[in-house]
């Protein structure tokens, strides 16, 4: 229970600042302002606000300008405020927060030392709780980074992060999920898999993420053609009906713990082994799934640039998803290129619509891979022998059931207008060229990735790159490689800048030189 105002607490009035500071709570005081001179707060320490019950921490910024705070005033940046939810003008309390205590286990940790199991409960806690500060959520990032955490250790991480939420409950012996580690632009095999497993009768409960660094997520693109964003209860009853759904795993408050360290690793772009097994898992255990089917690919621009690397990976993921009782089949596949022809949120969704379709202009890359993973699904119910789940898996598709599944769980998610014959792409484009004749022999998905960023994909959903040649494509000279879209100017520049300096495309034979880019 939330404690009462004290005599300790200074009171204020609340005053909503409208900035986004990306899943940090930060409060505003004024420098003049007689707590903050009184109580001794420090810039980028922890408070504690009180109000009506409710009980957040936040950082501290401490401003000079009148116009953010005035001297009465603590602000509430926009995620503070919402979860304080009390509104502008409220008398607030404001005290100084005390030390998180699982410091010490942090400070050890940093140390190099091994952690037990009380240790990493200790740490998730008052990493949901919002103890810890930026500074110091980078300090435990780091710290499981370059002292690597042992298989045991992160078993208890993942438990600890897996128990930090919402625990779902289907109430059936198989929940089936699959995910990819990531790194490779277009893989929406998700929205191909969950209506084929789904139309096949698993359940498939499919919670999936955001793009932080990426050009899309799968719910990014997903959000496309239907809401993702839904109450629990809706996405409930969405599953019972359909046996499947693509729904953003932020509002389900699933393994929270992991929602807040993702805000850290992936803006430093550090994904230590560790801490991705207990980033994915964590969230699976937590949807309750009983069966996992996840995709390791495999290429030189990928996340896992060999395959004993790959192997090492997926002896860890083993060990730690036996600890936790989860069924695991490790699927180590090709990360050579993109996967599909698209890459950013509506040019992937037409690549999805198309494989549904049955339309000639799907990429086929696309269609088999989500085949071959709908299949390896298929195959954890206990009445499908060994190898025929491709088959199962190919009619589904080829039937239209696939097709009408997707369309079933689209409806009942809430439909957006979305046509595949005429997708409303970025109307701002320029096409990259070959320089030379020869074939294409490597995809740089890095740098793919970066210009669809660039472009502005994926805030702005039309933006992105539409790749027009694959690996082992034999080119002319001026033959396009890909089409690049974008909404807005500034945008388009950014890109064109970046492909003038890398293309992101090899081509054999090909003497160093810029590529050749047409506006159209």
């Amino acid at each position: 229970m939330p404690p009462t105002t004290s005599k300790a607490d200074s009171l204020l009035v609340l005053r909503r600042v409208a900035i986004d500071t990306w899943r940090e709570n930060v409060a505003y005081l004024h420098r003049d302002c007689a707590v903050y001179r009184a109580e001794g707060f420090q810039a980028l320490s922890k408070i504690e606000v009180r109000a009506n019950g409710q009980r957040i921490l936040a950082t501290l910024n401490v401003v000079d300008d009148d116009c953010i705070v005035g001297l009465g005033e603590v602000g509430l940046s926009e995620d503070a405020f919402a979860q304080l939810d009390v509104p502008e003008g409220h008398s607030i309390a404001v005290a100084p927060a005390e030390r998180p205590a699982s410091m010490g286990a942090l400070f050890r940790k940093l140390a190099g030392e091994r952690l037990v199991q009380d240790d990493f409960r200790a740490i998730v806690r008052d990493i949901v709780e919002k103890r810890y500060s930026k500074i110091e959520l980078t300090a435990f990032v780091v710290g499981c980074m370059r002292d690597e955490l042992d298989r045991e250790e992160v078993y208890f991480l993942t438990d600890a992060m897996a128990a930090s939420g919402k625990r779902l409950d289907w109430h059936e012996p198989l929940v089936v999920d699959k995910h990819c580690i990531g790194g490779i632009p277009g893989n929406r095999t998700s929205m191909l898999v969950v209506p084929i497993v789904a139309a096949h009768g698993l359940l498939c409960p499919k919670t999936s993420s955001r793009a932080i660094t990426s050009p899309a997520g799968t719910a990014d693109t997903m959000e496309v053609l239907a809401r993702v964003e839904l109450p629990l209860a809706d996405m409930h009853s969405i599953v019972r009906e359909h046996r499947g759904c693509l729904v953003w795993g932020g509002t389900a408050q699933l393994s929270p713990a992991d929602d807040v360290l993702i805000s850290v690793e992936r803006p430093l772009s550090i994904d230590s082994p560790g801490q991705m097994v207990a980033s994915i898992l964590s969230k699976k255990i937590a949807a309750g799934s009983s069966h996992l089917l996840l995709d390791i690919p495999v290429g030189p621009t990928a996340k896992v640039r060999s395959t004993a690397e790959a192997q090492r990976l997926r002896r860890l993921f083993e060990y730690v998803a036996q600890r936790l009782g989860l069924v695991l089949d490790v699927v180590i596949t090709d990360g050579s290129q993109p996967i599909g022809n698209g890459v950013g949120p509506v040019l992937e969704a037409r690549d999805v619509m198309r494989v549904l379709l049955g339309d000639p202009r799907a990429p086929t890359d696309l269609r088999e891979k989500s085949l071959r993973l709908a299949g390896r699904m298929i195959e954890f119910h206990p009445d499908v022998r060994g190898g025929a789940g491709y088959a199962i898996a190919r009619d589904i598709l080829e039937s239209g059931r696939a097709l009408a599944r997707m369309q079933a769980i689209v409806a009942a998610q809430g439909a957006c207008a979305f046509d595949p014959e005429h997708p409303q792409l970025g109307p701002l484009q320029f096409e990259v060229r070959a320089p030379v004749a020869g074939t294409v022999t490597a995809i740089d998905n890095l740098q793919m990735a970066r210009i669809a960023r660039l472009a502005g994909a994926p805030t702005a959903q039309g933006a992105g790159v539409d790749l027009l040649c694959k690996l082992g494509a034999d080119v002319a000279p001026g033959t396009a490689l890909y089409r690049v879209h974008a909404s807005y100017p500034a945008d388009l520049e950014f890109a064109r800048q970046a492909c003038v300096r890398e293309s992101g495309y090899r081509i054999d034979g090909a003497v160093p030189a810029g590529p050749s880019l047409e506006e159209n």
